[in-house]
């Protein structure tokens, strides 16, 4: 057995020592079997008393009872161990002795207190404790585990992580691959998931976990039972700190543009220093289109703030102002679309841009604020292309160009399929851009006595 247990005949001699007794306390069976009791030997005499009339009480009770003393090895050290004891019954249904299977205390308290832990993780935790077999399939969840998978305790049972989540799998199976193979990792990992029970939303959520392999202790050679996974959900810890770091970004960005454009001679240079620095991290095209000959206090786009940030979900709708009356646009700066580099004025030709009838553009100078477009999950084929966008193009932010109370033109973001669709966060940014280009224009039209569409060389 891998307890010690010694068993005592009715007159309290012993009569059975296993080698895990012997491994205990140094007595060998041939030295312990016969003796008269413990004292002596196993036990101090001014001990023995007491924990012989300890164990033979067991004869007269039921069930086990359990004690903790101190017993003496071979070489006279003691040893606190706890023993259960019971009787052992005769034929004829009397106590014909005691058998008495003890273990150091230390090491009993220490299997207790694995027991408790591994318990109180599966009950009471605040992370989410997840037992992954080798197969890599959930064998025990807890509670917290099973509400952030969206799941009931036992429906997570036996099922392949693909199961419960659509993505971040891969990621999630070669950690614990990886655990499996060579151990627990020395840090937690943050990973980005998203439940399958979440579909409809698709909401990702990141979570950050611990990884322990675990194997048997009764095992001559390790061997893994499987993985310890403990998470805990820090998404919204992590979108705060991301908006946090993105904000310190733009501001500087801000800064930087501001700083470079005043060192620009040519107003129109500064326009593109400025769309310049907000392209980084922000879009991966810029256009700046100003009004054909430019505008008066009403703009021909109607009165307005241009401080509001519509979601529009695409070119969808009129733009309220029928073709011929709405203000026409010229090519003033854009970002190149092929090589990167920097954003330059288009030769002046004073033809309008071939926008049709509600596009994005031209909502948003009827709106005078932001109107956000996208292609949408599966993106039409000549979708960027009707838009007169670089090919590629599936979300597209345009912004209304204001200064001094008049609309001089809209300065349009876009972005390709490898980054999100805009929001209304980066509306801000982008309307906080287009003030400093706005300004940027109106100068150039001062500096050379006409109106904006001089300054673009319309």
């Amino acid at each position: 057995m891998d307890a010690a247990l010694c068993a005592f005949g009715a007159d309290g001699s012993v009569t059975h020592w296993n080698r895990e007794a012997e491994r205990i306390l140094g007595w060998t069976a041939d030295e312990a079997v016969g003796r008269q009791g413990l004292a002596g030997w196993a036990v101090r005499k001014e001990d023995a008393d007491e924990v012989e009339a300890r164990l033979l009480a067991a004869t007269r009770a039921p069930g086990r009872q359990v004690h903790e003393f101190a017993l003496l090895t071979k070489d006279g050290r003691r040893v606190l161990v706890r023993t259960q004891s019971s009787a052992v019954l005769g034929p004829d249904g009397r106590a014909a002795g005691v058998y008495c299977a003890f273990s150091e205390v230390h090491t009993q308290i220490d299997l207790e207190r694995s027991i408790a832990l591994s318990e109180a993780l599966f009950v009471d935790a605040s992370w989410a404790v997840v037992l992954v077999d080798a197969d890599l399939r959930p064998a025990v969840v807890n509670a917290h585990a099973a509400r952030a998978l969206g799941m009931g305790r036992t429906a997570v049972l036996g099922r392949p992580l693909g199961d419960l989540l659509i993505q971040g799998v891969e990621e999630l199976e070669s950690a614990l691959t990886h655990v499996l193979a060579e151990g627990t990792p020395p840090a937690a990992a943050e990973l980005w998931v998203t439940l399958r029970s979440d579909e409809a939303e698709q909401t990702r959520r990141c979570w950050r976990s611990g990884f322990v392999r675990l194997a048997s202790p009764l095992a001559e050679e390790p061997v893994p039972l499987g993985v310890g996974w403990l998470f805990q959900d820090v998404t919204d810890a992590k979108r705060t700190e991301q908006e946090s770091a993105l904000l310190r970004f733009r501001a500087q960005q801000l800064h930087r543009a501001g700083r470079a454009a005043g060192e620009c001679e040519d107003p129109t240079e500064a326009a593109a220093v400025h769309l310049d620095f907000a392209l980084a991290g922000f879009a991966d095209h810029g256009l700046v289109d100003v009004v054909r000959g430019g505008t008066g206090e009403d703009g021909g786009a109607g009165e307005g703030s241009g401080s509001g940030a519509a979601g529009g979900s695409g070119a969808a709708g009129g733009s309220g102002l029928p073709p011929e009356s709405a203000p026409a646009l010229v090519r003033a700066i854009a970002s190149p679309a092929g090589a990167p580099g920097p954003s330059e004025a288009v030769p002046p030709t004073g033809i309008p841009v071939a926008y049709g009838a509600g596009h994005p553009a031209a909502q948003a100078l009827e709106r005078c604020g932001s109107v956000r477009a996208g292609a949408g999950p599966a993106v039409a084929e000549g979708w960027a292309a009707a838009r007169k966008w670089p090919d590629g193009t599936v979300h597209g932010l345009c912004v209304v160009l204001r200064s001094r109370g008049r609309t001089l033109g809209v300065v349009t973001f876009l972005r390709g399929p490898s980054r999100r669709p805009f929001d209304r966060a980066d509306a801000a940014y982008a309307e906080d851009v287009a003030s400093r280009i706005a300004a940027a224009l109106d100068l150039a039209g001062e500096a050379t006595g006409g109106a904006t569409g001089g300054a673009a060389g319309a």
